[in-house]
């Protein structure tokens, strides 16, 4: 059985991937002539779809990496990469165009369809956050383990819930510095994460490594 401190660390992991507190000013941008039964409209479509998306991609991510002839550990490697992508560009306060372009931030304002794209879709549910979870899934094959990842899922999607409809608040009492601080403490944190997905990646794949 899997230790409890290894969902903990899951559930920091995906909160750190999904960075809600990133999202806010987007979310306020593309929301601002809503009203706020508009927007608590946005925020639970975006949320349903966020956890929709990473429940169906944790449990049939095996599969697609087995019908596309990638082992587990390839794409662990792979997916700390794009990992450690997102961390570089929240350090630097850059924008991020691993998880959504400006394109697709244009094309949503003229959409009524933001909560599921970019806010849902590739924002939050995005490469980094939907392979952590796929990594995540198959790191056991138990039952009980699959439940626990999903349970994890569902509760990350809850606090993240929260941000959103709290975002007008937050954006108030944090400002764009404390915002692009607690940004780039995540990324601190993201970049940690990304190089021990790579290394585990890297030992399944060359033993001698271990």
């Amino acid at each position: 059985m899997e230790h409890w401190t290894e969902y903990t660390r899951f559930l920091t992991a995906l909160m750190v991937i999904l960075d809600p507190f990133a999202a806010i000013p987007i979310y306020l941008s593309l929301t601002q002539e809503y009203s706020n039964t508009e927007r608590g409209r946005v925020v639970f479509i975006t949320i349903v779809t966020v956890a929709l998306v990473l429940i169906a991609t944790s449990i049939s991510g095996e599969s697609l990496l087995k019908t596309l002839g990638t082992s587990l550990a390839s794409f662990r490697v792979g997916g700390g990469v794009v990992l450690l992508l997102m961390a570089l560009a929240m350090l630097r306060a850059q924008s991020d165009k691993v998880r959504t372009s400006p394109t697709e931030k244009a094309a949503a304002e003229t959409k009524e369809t933001i909560a599921v794209v970019p806010l849902a879709i590739p924002l939050l549910a995005g490469p980094g956050s939907i392979s952590t979870v796929i990594i995540e899934m198959h790191r056991s094959s138990a039952a009980y383990h699959q439940v626990l990842v999903i349970l994890c899922i569902l509760f990350t999607c809850i606090l993240l819930w929260t941000v959103l409809r709290l975002a007008n608040q937050i954006g108030k009492a944090l400002g764009p510095i404390g915002l692009s601080i607690l940004h780039r403490l995540f990324g601190l944190i993201l970049t940690a994460i990304a190089i021990e997905i790579m290394a585990n990646g890297l030992r399944e794949l060359f033993p001698v490594l271990s």
